[in-house]
């Protein structure tokens, strides 16, 4: 993968779809952002904690919009942040703006208990 700030790493546009379907995870949580961007900054933390609490269950990446603006138009965003969490490779929910933590995580968890409950 391309480069690494933390724990989670940016992927670029060539790589997306198979992060999305190819990982080992089925949840993926992806961080829409850009290095001018103050909210994003705000984010980024809170992703990095996600990445640390969900660690084996939901693989949480970035996304540079300046450098990969196909998959933003492709999603239908218009600003940042914008988290987009897919399940399976299918978008699951889409979150604008700056959040508290508990709504990332709740979103996740929501979609591990429906994941935990279709694998069983």
């Amino acid at each position: 993968m391309s480069t690494d700030t933390h724990i989670v790493a940016y992927v670029q546009e060539s790589e997306f779809d198979t992060v999305l379907t190819g990982s080992e995870e089925k949840v993926v949580v992806v961080d829409f952002t850009a290095t001018w961007c103050g909210p994003c900054r705000l984010i980024s933390p809170l992703m990095d904690q996600l990445a640390e609490e969900y660690k084996g269950r939901a693989k949480v990446v970035k996304v540079d919009v300046d450098s990969n603006k196909p998959i933003f138009k492709r999603f239908g965003l218009r600003s940042i942040p914008a988290v987009l969490i897919f399940n399976d490779g299918v978008l699951a929910e889409t979150i604008v703006g700056v959040s508290p933590y508990e709504q990332f995580s709740e979103a996740v968890q929501k979609l591990l208990e429906v994941v935990s409950t279709t694998d069983s």
